[in-house]
């Protein structure tokens, strides 16, 4: 973990609700996919965690919705605001088990370390297949960029009005040879991914959070092998040792 100053380069929205920002630091912590950092926001107590989208030397992109006062906050900062920012939290997503076709599953703002993911396993030669999940056509975002990637691209939608009508089980069901199943998003999709997976994969959980580096323990689930801190020991579990 390091505490760093980060300068945003850009921060704009691009879908309903969602933004996007782009920040100048230190980066160095940042090692895996998965992984995620912990902001600092004037006259908010708590710090917000978001989820790494994409690092590429000393740039960072991480994409957050609108969902309260701290993420409105966000969405309203200018060019050049400074944010204090703790990188390198969690253990993040490991890439040697992937196989040859791994499987990434996406939902909501359970997308963005999705992307990330996938270009390291891209790079690594992997054929990778990726479903990304909304409830309407309003809230997509990224469909273009893990295209850009060569990754084989498929969306669902709750409402039907973008590919798949329903969940992103719904397109799991038709897939048959993928190797390993990578997935991020609310928890109810995650426990339906879960059941419907035919490999085993690495699953990334959401919680509320207090420090974010393991201290408070306020972030503690049950596994298989014993209590975890979400932020320290998680956010990724493997799905052998998910209880729900």
């Amino acid at each position: 973990m390091k505490q760093s100053i980060f300068k945003i380069l850009t921060n704009e929205p691009i879908a309903k609700e969602v933004y996007k920002m782009t920040l100048q630091g230190d980066c160095s912590d940042i090692t895996k996919s998965g992984q995620f950092v912990n902001i600092k926001l004037e006259g908010f107590y708590l710090r917000r965690p978001i989820s790494v989208c994409e690092v590429e030397g000393d740039i960072l992109t991480i994409i957050y919705k609108v969902v309260g006062k701290g993420t409105d906050a966000m969405s309203k900062m200018g060019k050049d605001t400074e944010l204090d920012i703790l990188t390198g939290l969690g253990n993040g997503y490991t890439l040697d088990q992937s196989g040859e076709k791994p499987l990434l599953v996406g939902g909501g703002v359970g997308v963005p370390p999705m992307y990330e993911l996938a270009k390291r396993l891209v790079k690594d030669g992997k054929q990778v297949s990726v479903i990304i999940g909304f409830n309407k056509a309003e809230e997509i975002f990224y469909e273009a960029e893990f295209r850009a990637l060569g990754c084989e691209v498929y969306v669902a939608t709750a409402d039907g009005s973008v590919g798949t009508k329903g969940f992103v089980t719904h397109v799991m069901k038709n897939l048959e040879d993928y190797t390993y199943v990578y997935a991020c998003g609310p928890e109810p999709m995650l426990k339906a991914v879960w059941s419907e997976a035919k490999t085993s994969g690495q699953f990334s959980f959401e919680e509320r959070m207090g420090c974010g580096f393991g201290a408070c323990m306020g972030c503690s689930c049950k596994t298989k092998y014993g209590n975890k801190r979400i932020c320290k020991e998680g956010p990724i579990l493997v799905k052998e040792e998910i209880i729900w």
